[in-house]
């Protein structure tokens, strides 16, 4: 199991990088006691459901923050791949995302006659010997959040394609529109098999359906069309910061053409590396 430790200066992203890692697959686990750490490893490997995990320790733990060398120590002992991610920005900026979202900072609230500016320092230097051991150093002072995003992306996604989340499904428009779509394609300008007395109990999920469909050239041609167009725009969705997207095919009845569609579409994407689930409302 890869087992990823996130730390830093508080404010510096972390809620942000645990976000991303979640988009893309890995169990996490934030504020968890350095002492808990091993013991939550073992049980997450017990369980053989996770192959990734994060656990974010910083210093909202306290005093139970100064046994996050030991806990690391102990993690790769015992022969977890445990990598350090080091979360860091400039005082300036962290004082002003503060400022910003009127939190506290921790070792304000431990102490409250330190200032922002003292806290800010005094965390820095209790965290020095972590950051001399960080695997990965990142530094967000001048990162958007979609920059960030797409760093973690970079850094910890098995595949790229990972960070987006494609559902593709069909409806018909006698029903209604769905609501709750970012792309929808019409396709009742294509041969309909509901007039075909021996196919109009069958559904776009059946090959006769299919082979009735694209036997048509304008179905095959709009098919090929549909496929590189959302083979172009899925990357620069993920390319946003985009975690999720909708794609609804929709026919009349939404049991021929829009099924059969949402089942060619969702394939290709499939193939291309992309995490993909397909349903039919109106089957």
């Amino acid at each position: 199991m890869r087992l990823l430790i996130v730390t830093g200066l508080s404010g510096a992203g972390k809620t942000k990088v645990v976000n991303a890692l979640e988009d893309i697959g890995w169990f996490c686990a934030d504020n968890l006691p350095p002492r808990l750490a091993p013991t939550f490893a073992k049980l997450l490997q017990e369980a053989g459901e996770y192959q990734r995990a994060a656990i974010v320790m910083d210093l909202r733990a306290g005093d139970l923050f100064r046994d996050v060398a030991w806990a690391l120590d102990t993690l790769r002992g015992e022969g977890f791949a445990c990598e350090l991610l080091f979360l860091d920005a400039a005082d300036e900026v962290l004082e002003r995302r503060f400022k910003e979202t009127r939190r506290q900072h921790p070792l304000c609230g431990q102490n409250p006659a330190l200032g922002l500016s003292e806290a800010i320092a005094a965390e820095r230097a209790l965290l020095s010997s972590l950051r001399r051991q960080a695997d990965v150093f990142l530094d967000t002072s001048q990162t958007t959040p979609t920059d960030c995003k797409n760093r973690i992306i970079e850094l910890y996604a098995d595949r790229p394609q990972e960070a987006l989340s494609v559902r593709v499904s069909s409806f018909g428009f006698k029903a209604g529109t769905p609501r709750d779509c970012d792309l929808l394609f019409d396709v009742r300008c294509l041969p309909n098999p509901f007039y075909v007395p021996e196919l109009k109990e069958h559904t776009g999920q059946e090959e006769c359906i299919r082979s009735w469909v694209l036997a048509h050239v304008e179905s095959r041609v709009l098919l090929s069309k549909l496929t590189d167009l959302l083979l172009f725009l899925l990357p620069l969705y993920q390319k946003e910061g985009k975690s999720s997207l909708s794609i609804a095919f929709g026919c009349t009845g939404g049991r021929h053409r829009s099924v059969l569609f949402a089942e060619e579409i969702g394939q290709a994407l499939k193939e291309a590396g992309f995490g993909v689930s397909v349903g039919h409302r109106d089957v």
